[in-house]
């Protein structure tokens, strides 16, 4: 008890401001990497504080930067920070945290898109799928460039309950940029469902969604048309629609996670009828038949050239 008081009241010893780490060690927030920096300690305060108690907790914060979230985090009482930042610039600033936090910050120079996670804390926090979070939490300020292949990613860890997702269902406090939560800078809690909404596996609903999402600004059945061969198209993109009572003029935004999961129980029958349907890729199929019409160009100039002889 004494030792779990004493965890739940560290407090960071008085350090150098963001700004002023900043300076001290010339970092710039990459543009091309789509970085920006959050230096009011009130904000990343309030942040963390969406994830809940995590006092004694484990964190995992991806893409710490200078360390503002990582400041919070430490101050909220918990046993271990594990962060992960791919940009050395930061490290200098980041050992300083960790040296003003004996035994709680943990760097490693890496990517979080390859980075095994799953290895990172004991297996004693393991908790099976149905029974309340384990004591895990993911944190972080996701750059824009990074935050959709990361997310897609962990969907597919939720799905293979690996990764992240191996001590069980994982709780995850995200900031976005605004093109990801539509404001300059949302704050997102993320929970695992017990189960999933839409029962099929996850490259499945992977594709449906991606296809229905490449044309955002279209009606749905323009991508959808996108998941069948160009010879049944119209056919089989009218009979997907309609098994799935989905109105074809709605637009992607417009359908909600009922149609989706109708989408894809329908596109599973469908593909389940066709063994050949799934591996479908209609980009391979517009470069075969640029490649026919190159090699068709070819013979015509080469026919050409001879009878000019």
């Amino acid at each position: 008890m004494a030792a779990s008081r004493a965890l739940g009241t560290f407090r960071l010893p008085p350090l150098p401001t963001i700004r002023e780490i900043i300076k001290l060690f010339k970092l710039q927030a990459a543009k091309q990497l789509s970085q920006n920096f959050l230096l009011d300690l009130r904000l990343t305060d309030k942040i963390v504080r969406k994830a809940g108690n995590l006092t004694d907790a484990y964190v995992y914060e991806v893409g710490p930067g200078p360390g503002g979230i990582t400041r919070s985090i430490l101050n909220a009482g918990v046993a271990e920070l594990l962060v992960v930042e791919k940009d050395s610039r930061f490290l200098p600033g980041l050992q300083m945290l960790s040296d003003a936090a004996p035994g709680k910050l943990r760097i490693v120079h890496g990517d979080v898109l390859t980075f095994k996670v799953e290895r990172a804390f004991p297996e004693s926090l393991k908790r099976q799928w149905e029974d309340d979070p384990p004591n895990v939490h993911i944190i972080g300020n996701l750059p824009f460039n990074v935050s959709t292949p990361l997310i897609i990613k962990w969907l597919e860890n939720v799905s293979q309950r690996d990764g992240p997702f191996a001590y069980g269902r994982t709780q995850m406090t995200l900031t976005f940029q605004k093109e990801v939560a539509e404001v300059d800078v949302g704050v997102v809690h993320f929970t695992p469902l017990t189960q999933p909404r839409i029962q099929q596996p996850f490259p499945l609903v992977e594709k449906v969604v991606q296809n229905v999402f490449q044309f955002r600004r279209k009606y749905c059945h323009r991508g959808l048309g996108m998941l069948f061969p160009e010879a049944q198209r119209l056919e089989r993109t009218g009979r997907l629609l309609q098994l799935a009572d989905v109105d074809p003029t709605f637009r992607p935004c417009q359908l909600s996670v009922s149609h989706f999961k109708s989408l894809c129980d329908v596109y599973r029958r469908m593909c389940d009828e066709d063994p050949h349907l799934f591996a479908y890729n209609f980009r391979e199929e517009l470069r075969n038949h640029k490649r026919a019409g190159q090699d068709k160009e070819t013979g015509q100039d080469k026919e050409a050239s001879r009878e000019s002889l």
